[in-house]
């Protein structure tokens, strides 16, 4: 079985890209096909694969401002030549999904959530991304996009959901269903932790969904140490709200993000995520979650046992339950446990048998497109 990978482009290390190494693991002969690969910001480890880009690689300036070629990215997904393979997996977020494949060719798309500018968050895209003068100009690109990656999906055979937050999704603006698989937690990366730095730790990428700034400002006024790990668009923002109490580290690599977590009291997590992976490595270094109650986290963060949630997105409601947070309640190693429950090779083993029970279908012509 011929066997290809499709990732929307490689230009940081998300949650999304560490799926895709881990599904280049099972497949270590399957070529990734992407729009462009930035290698100075992808993980280092995508230089030993077969990385196939499309002619967005090749225009001046895409690859670092590609925000300003998304008019042209539907036309190079379709450039890529997946002629020849018996499989697609797709990795997806944008389009990626909506690669042209032969009849004779299975498309299976792990979406990762509905094209998040297009459909969630367009009024936050347009915000952040597009400079004021220009912002009129792009609704009507936008309808086109729209337009386009609702047709796209019509191109996948099966859908897989990252989580049930994300399938909801995929049936709310593409009236598909979605089998859910949980992405990878490197499990073995953490060890557990009692907490003992006397702090609280939140982190990711700094934008505005996730909503930092409710931790930012519930922990200035409470003046309890806080520690942000993370890059993004909203740091100077971030940094103008915070009292000295609230320490920002940028961008931290794997090792000293195992260390941030082992030591810290517990893990704030106030954004409505599609899966949210740094809840897990947190509980992974047996370390409580303070969450919102919405996307991800209902999946992962089981109340009274891993974490608490607390019941309004505002600075004032996390405020009051960081108050009554009892930390000396939790146990380590049961939280550890939970966490193993979405470890790297369970993950790979699902999707393995996932992968060869559809293809199997697809080939004695017992698969059943939804």
């Amino acid at each position: 079985m011929r066997i290809a990978l499709v990732h929307d482009y490689l230009s940081q290390d998300g949650g999304a890209e560490r799926g895709l190494r881990a599904m280049h693991e099972l497949w270590p002969e399957a070529p990734i096909f992407t729009l462009f690969h930035d290698p100075e910001r992808a993980n280092p480890a995508f230089r030993q694969m077969r990385i196939v880009t499309s002619p967005l690689q090749r225009v001046p300036l895409a690859v670092r401002h590609f925000r300003w070629f998304l008019p042209v990215m539907p036309l190079a997904t379709e450039s890529h030549d997946l002629s020849g393979y018996d499989l697609v997996l797709s990795s997806s977020s944008m389009f990626a999904k909506g690669v042209i494949t032969a009849p004779e060719t299975l498309h299976l798309s792990y979406c990762h959530t509905p094209t998040r500018f297009l459909w969630t968050d367009r009024r936050t895209y347009l915000d952040q991304n597009v400079p004021t003068p220009l912002r009129r100009l792009l609704p009507p690109i936008m309808v086109a996009l729209r337009s386009w990656d609702r047709l796209s999906v019509e191109r996948v055979d099966r859908f897989i959901a990252n989580s049930r937050t994300v399938a909801d999704r995929i049936w709310k603006y593409y009236q598909r269903r979605a089998d859910v698989l949980h992405p990878p937690v490197d499990v073995s990366a953490f060890t557990v932790g009692q907490g003992a730095g006397g702090y609280y730790l939140t982190g990711g990428r700094l934008v505005a969904y996730k909503r930092f700034d409710l931790a930012v400002r519930a922990f200035s006024k409470l003046g309890v140490q806080l520690k942000v790990f993370g890059v993004g668009p909203e740091l100077r923002a971030l940094r103008g709200m915070a009292k000295r109490n609230v320490e920002f580290l940028g961008r931290v690599d794997d090792i000293a993000r195992a260390a941030l977590y082992h030591d810290a009291v517990a893990f704030v997590h106030p954004q409505i995520e599609d899966f949210g992976i740094t809840a897990l490595e947190a509980m992974a270094s047996g370390r409580p979650v303070i969450a919102y109650p919405a996307g991800g986290a209902t999946e992962t963060v089981k109340s009274g046992e891993t974490g608490i949630f607390f019941d309004e997105q505002s600075w004032e409601n996390l405020a009051h339950t960081i108050i009554r947070f009892a930390p000396e309640r939790f146990d380590p190693a049961r939280i550890r446990a939970h966490a193993e429950q979405f470890a790297t090779p369970l993950f790979l083993s699902r999707l393995s048998a996932y992968v060869t029970e559809r293809y199997r279908e697809f080939r004695d012509g017992r698969f059943e497109r939804r």
